[in-house]
């Protein structure tokens, strides 16, 4: 566990991770071979971490419950010696640093880009843009999309429908429409700075987040794969497929039991979630409010002629 002190970014490194360490990450997402800095190696190293990195808010519960602890993960080498030990994550800020400073470390042309969750006005979301032969793409580490998105000036829509998503082009930007159970809607999140450096990051998680973010109180838990993504939220699971979406409620124990057992969280991770009282206040009722979202995605609003 990192216990550092909240207050300050000093300290949170900006440059490569180490050759030892990222073969160790590449090793951990399956990769024998040297990840290929091209179109496919970025692919196949997304598609990995979706599968593997999962979006949480394990470790960040259990530092809003210790006092004067810094929100952990911001650090890239953090990150990944944790979730190589204990199986978590981080919710988007540390993980979009982790994702991008990985990318950056195999020579890809990353960085990091920030955004707004239900097109608010405040920045809420942090994200990672890929330039590749001069176009870019986006990969995200909450959405968990599998397959990078093409950020164009033409409307995109995902034909995999385990993996439903859509950009479009919109005010010198765009907006990704992700599809996030529990909600019944498609979520827009608008891109509005590019790029943005790790002491934004920094600001954004380590003082804005304390706040105000629905990562503070209740279990969340998203991963993804070749055939969809499940998400906890609370003590219930979401697991969206191509056949459509199944819901199950844990009780405490059986919700335990999928965190070590199909999560992959160790038991130490585990044991210092419970005793911070993160478990209690993930069976506390939520009224599950969320920012109204007051348009609809791309494809229902324009011809299918014009869609990818």
């Amino acid at each position: 566990m990192n216990d550092k002190t909240a207050g300050s970014a000093d300290g949170l490194s900006d440059g490569p991770l180490s050759r030892e360490l990222v073969t160790r990450i590449t090793a951990a997402l399956g990769f024998v071979e040297e990840v290929p800095v091209d179109f496919d190696g970025l692919s196949q190293l997304y598609a990995a971490w979706c599968a593997c990195v999962p979006f949480d808010n394990i470790r960040k519960m259990i530092a809003l419950r210790s006092p004067d602890t810094m929100m952990p993960g911001l650090d890239a080498s953090d990150f990944f010696e944790n979730w190589i030990a204990n199986g978590t994550g981080g919710t988007c800020w540390p993980s979009s640093n982790a994702l991008c400073v990985l990318l950056m470390s195999l020579g890809f042309d990353a960085r990091r880009v920030a955004g707004s969750m239900f097109d608010i006005p405040d920045i809420n979301h942090g994200t990672v843009k890929v330039k590749i032969e001069g176009r870019d793409w986006m990969v995200d580490s909450s959405m968990l999309t599998y397959r990078p998105l093409p950020i164009t000036s033409e409307v995109f829509v995902n034909d995999d429908p385990a993996h439903r998503v859509e950009v479009e082009p919109s005010n010198g930007s765009h907006v990704v429409w992700r599809d996030f159970p529990p909600l019944s809607e498609y979520i827009p999140c608008r891109l509005r700075l590019d790029p943005v450096d790790t002491d934004f990051y920094f600001e954004r998680y380590e003082k804005y987040s304390r706040e105000q973010s629905p990562f503070n109180d209740r279990l969340y838990f998203r991963r993804g794969g070749p055939h969809g993504t499940f998400a906890v939220f609370g003590n219930v699971r979401f697991r969206r497929t191509a056949e459509g979406l199944d819901v199950h409620e844990f009780t405490r124990e059986g919700l335990l039991e999928f965190l070590r057992d199909e999560a992959a969280v160790s038991e130490v991770m585990l044991e210092s979630w419970v005793e911070s009282g993160a478990l209690d206040s993930t069976f506390v009722p939520s009224d599950n409010s969320h920012p109204e979202i007051r348009s609809v995605r791309p494809s229902m609003r324009i011809g299918a002629d014009r869609l990818l």
